[in-house]
């Protein structure tokens, strides 16, 4: 559409937001409810942890008297040393033996995780099982055999340590034993022989697991407010998806950037226009305060926008079927005859007409019958009287109509490039104040092309909501380069606020806007200002 922006106002983005809250309703309902009911089917895990606290390797080599004393090992190196040490080895097959309830080594090691607390010298073992009491079952026991094992692991390296000691002085003369590396030696060895008997281990136990008392997973709280989080943005993608392929026009302003033409009126979405107002054959009723002011300050804006024109007859056309221009046809030509003036209301849809339902009436003879010749104008043309508004007394007010006819022609389009269409246009321009004319959609059919250059002004209705861009952008390029006398558009069935101070009182707004309106002007200076002047 040619008046898509890049970036959306604030207002642009909420009436997004109203026109696909049921799409965002959706999707916020059915994620949360998913998420919500996956996780109460989800079969409940617990955790348990405990904790193992290391020693520094390098003082146990200096003990054992292999380090050279200047280590350059960090916390975090020593961290994942200690992590390594922790993973790797038996210990998963051994606790799977020590408890039974049918363990495999493979079912330890998915159930635990090794992870260090930080910095320090901490190894966590998490145990994570369908029951608490095996959870904590296993994490014990997978710590405790670790640190067994350790034990017996550091014995050997002891012993091992032990000999070489043991080889080292026995290489030395009596001499060397008495001295500073023969003491030295001894010492040492008389430590690695107390350190292997006393079972010295650099691990131990610094925590142990207790029976959870709540699942760890699932998380069902939790998975609902993500669900949450996730259907609502899962919504907002959904509803600016829709709108960014939805065609369809959404706001008055697009209408006038399509055309390039000002806004004459917006007309409001009204259950009192899309059904027949009528009371009897051949009689209007009044349409309600708003909807009547609406079609007043369109006849209002076409006499002061276009006075230095002689607006005699106007074409009411839109670009597709249901954009309501014989709505505001009708109603336009109904407000101007209530003001006073001589009307005509002209039916040219020659194939599926819909005037004779508007009004309730079944016209015997129309224009097609004028077009052929079987009739004249006068006997086609029937006047419909119309009811006076609340407040305004008698009325005494008519609407003249010519309807399409009854029998409807094989070719109109051919009638309606006829020159008797064109005498007929001529006699009404000549016997009214203002001639509508309703015609069928321009983009649906050819008809009413003919029409465009031999009236004074061309209407375009667009229906807000249902109107679709690509159609109106079709009949904008059409119009742009036929030459007619466009005057504007007009918004059918926008979002109107009802509170409308000045029309309260309908009989006080009915009389009063009447008078501010026709004063000083007689009905024949209307919609022709400059010819009575």
């Amino acid at each position: 559409m040619g008046s898509e922006q890049t970036n959306l106002s604030t207002e642009q983005f909420l009436g997004i937001l109203r026109r696909r809250a049921p799409w965002i309703l959706l999707c916020l309902v059915v994620v949360t409810g998913a998420a919500y009911g996956f996780s109460k089917r989800e079969t409940k895990k617990y955790t348990a942890s405990a904790s193992l606290v290391f020693n520094s390797s390098q003082i146990d080599q200096q003990i054992a008297g292999l380090s050279g004393g200047g280590g350059s090992s960090t916390p975090l190196a020593e961290q994942s040393s200690d992590l390594e040490l922790v993973r790797a080895g038996d210990t998963a097959a051994k606790t799977a033996i020590l408890l039974g309830h049918g363990l495999t080594e493979s079912a330890v090691s998915s159930s635990v995780s090794v992870g260090g607390k930080g910095e320090s010298n901490l190894i966590g073992v998490s145990a994570t099982s369908s029951s608490p009491a095996l959870a904590a079952e296993i994490a014990n026991t997978y710590v405790s055999q670790f640190v067994k094992d350790q034990q017996s692991a550091n014995r050997q390296f002891f012993k091992a340590a032990l000999t070489l000691v043991k080889r080292q002085l026995a290489a030395l003369t009596s001499t060397q034993r008495i001295g500073p590396d023969g003491l030295d030696l001894q010492n040492r060895a008389h430590t690695l022989e107390l350190l292997s008997e006393l079972g010295y281990n650099n691990v131990e136990v610094a925590g142990e697991a207790s029976v959870p008392t709540s699942p760890s997973s699932p998380k069902t709280k939790s998975n609902t407010i993500l669900g949450l989080i996730v259907g609502l943005l899962l919504g907002f993608v959904v509803a600016f998806l829709l709108e960014r392929f939805d065609r369809r026009i959404r706001r008055t302003e697009d209408l006038e950037a399509i055309y390039r033409l000002p806004m004459l009126g917006v007309v409001p979405k009204s259950p009192a226009l899309s059904r027949s107002a009528r009371r009897g054959a051949g009689s209007r009723t009044a349409l309600p305060p708003i909807e009547a002011e609406a079609f007043s300050l369109i006849r209002a804006h076409l006499r002061f926008f276009n006075v230095d024109r002689d607006l005699r007859t106007v074409l009411v056309a839109s670009p597709a079927p249901h954009d309501g221009k014989t709505t505001v046809a009708l109603h336009l030509a109904e407000a101007a005859a209530r003001s006073g003036s001589r009307v005509l209301l002209l039916e040219t849809d020659l194939r599926q007409p819909t005037l004779a339902q508007q009004f309730g009436v079944q016209f015997s003879s129309g224009l097609a019958d004028v077009l052929i010749g079987d009739v004249q104008m006068g006997q086609a043309t029937q006047s419909v009287a119309l009811q006076a508004s609340p407040g305004e007394g008698a009325s005494g007010h008519t609407l003249d109509v010519l309807a399409a006819g009854a029998m409807l022609p094989p070719n109109p389009g051919e009638l309606l490039e006829s020159q008797a269409m064109g005498a007929v246009l001529e006699h009404a321009r000549s016997a009214y104040d203002l001639v509508v004319i309703d015609t069928p959609p321009l983009t649906a059919v050819s008809d009413a092309f003919p029409l465009l250059t031999k009236v004074d002004g061309v209407i375009i209705v667009g229906r807000i909501g249902y109107s679709r861009g690509d159609a109106a952008d079709h009949l904008h390029q059409i119009l742009s380069s036929s030459g007619a006398p466009l005057l504007g558009v007009i918004a059918n069935g926008a979002n109107l606020p009802r509170a409308v101070p000045y029309l309260s009182s309908a009989g006080s707004r009915s009389s009063s806007s009447r008078a501010g309106v026709d004063k000083g002007a007689s009905s024949s200076e209307e919609f022709a200002p400059t010819a009575e002047a």
